[in-house]
């Protein structure tokens, strides 16, 4: 059905999602369907389907992303089609920076009239329940270990896999688990640090195919009662404690590794120089923004997934302090493309078993991850956000990084 509804609200959301003067430059590359069953826009576009007229009024109380993510964790709006050239098509007009969409008086008045013949004026909506109330605060992970490992696989591996030669999740997680271990210089009855073990997959590697002594910082419950059980189960060295750095003990460590995954990790440096060993190596797996002036403001992520951690920042700023600790930076490596295509594979692994998911964690909090994942991978793809590996040393007391780093290789002299 072409006339209807949905040839009315076409105009007004490219109103309501591109801002002030945008409108003339660009129209939205998607099809608008309405509750009607009409629908208004480019054939074979992906679908944006408005299933009710509160999705409007959220849309008109908060224009842009806000208004757009609530309504469809809320199911009032759903996608049809390819949720990434969805989110994608979108985000390519959307786009301005850090700036909210600024409507001018003209186009309020014009949305103004068209919502109340549709039938979409009102008082603001609550947020879903999903919604942190504040955006700020503890969002601690409240899905269980069966969502995560719908959504992460069988190993629960949280990480970044390495895609140069794997044709699938799992073989891309296992040559990302080698090349760490290698890093990291693992060796039978080293002692290692995992400042965020999650599900434990790495530590339980490290501990049960290197024999390291793994110390693993978990944030919930859940997650400690599941090491103990892979480290009975692999008559491995681990031992889950709580997540304040202050449960890793005095040290010293011979490696420390943090895979930061879905979300940043925030980590007082001076505190890890201190754990480590002397010729003891660090690596850290970090998301990161681009350089430059960044405006901090209540964004989808500090909303709905990590209030604390939502904000990233910039790589050298993450460098300067592992050197202004006293950690000497050995290497720095970019995972971007690696970790875009993670993401997708989890998101995959979501849609795949989305019935199930649902169930688990509640259709809500489904729709939150799958946005989530796909937002985040596209912003990989695109380059908006970055992951990179940092491997660093302490150097012992002669200034020397570990013979281990040179180990087999002669310094030529004439």
């Amino acid at each position: 059905m072409k006339d209807g509804v949905a040839s009315r609200l076409a105009p007004l959301l490219t109103k309501i999602m591109l801002g002030e003067g945008r409108e003339a430059e660009h129209e939205l590359p998607i099809q608008v369907r309405a509750w009607d069953g009409s629908a208004a826009g480019p054939p074979g576009a992906p679908a944006f389907v408005i299933r009710h007229r509160r999705a409007l009024r959220r849309l008109l109380w908060k224009p842009g992303e806000m208004g757009l993510v609530r309504a469809y964790v809320a199911g009032e709006l759903d996608i049809e089609g390819d949720v990434f050239a969805a989110l994608d098509a979108v985000q390519q007009v959307m786009r301005s920076g850090d700036r909210p969409i600024r409507l001018s008086g003209d186009d309020k008045r014009d949305i103004v009239r068209t919502a109340v013949t549709l039938g979409a004026v009102g008082p603001e909506p609550k947020p879903p329940p999903e919604e942190f109330a504040s955006g700020r605060g503890t969002a601690p992970l409240t899905e269980s270990a069966a969502f995560f490992g719908r959504l992460f696989g069988d190993g629960l591996a949280h990480g970044t896999g390495l895609w140069d030669q794997a044709v699938d999740l799992g073989e891309a997680t296992g040559a990302a688990h080698r090349a760490l271990a290698e890093r990291l210089g693992l060796f039978t009855g080293a002692r290692v640090l995992d400042l965020n073990a999650g599900w434990g997959a790495f530590a339980r590697y490290a501990a049960a195919e290197h024999g390291a002594r793994v110390v693993a910082l978990t944030r919930t419950a859940e997650q400690a009662d599941h090491l103990r059980a892979l480290a009975d189960e692999a008559d491995a060295d681990l031992q889950p404690r709580g997540f304040d750095l202050a449960e890793a003990g005095a040290g010293p460590y011979d490696a420390i590794v943090g895979i930061a995954g879905i979300e940043s990790l925030e980590r007082d440096t001076a505190r890890l120089h201190g754990l480590l060993a002397p010729g003891g190596r660090l690596v850290l797996q970090q998301p990161v923004r681009r350089p430059g002036p960044h405006q901090i403001r209540r964004t989808f992520t500090t909303s709905y997934m990590f209030p604390e951690d939502g904000e990233l920042r910039p790589l050298g700023a993450i460098v300067g302090e592992l050197e202004d600790a006293g950690l000497e930076v050995r290497a720095v490596g970019a995972l971007r493309e690696h970790h875009a295509r993670t993401l997708r594979a989890w998101a995959a692994n979501l849609q795949r078993h989305w019935s199930h998911c649902a169930e688990l964690a509640g259709t809500g909090r489904a729709r939150v991850w799958l946005l989530y994942l796909a937002a985040c991978a596209l912003a990989s793809e695109s380059g908006r956000i970055g992951m990179h590996e940092i491997c660093a040393i302490r150097r012992d007391r002669d200034g020397r990084a570990g013979t281990t780093l040179v180990e087999g290789r002669a310094v030529i002299s004439r």
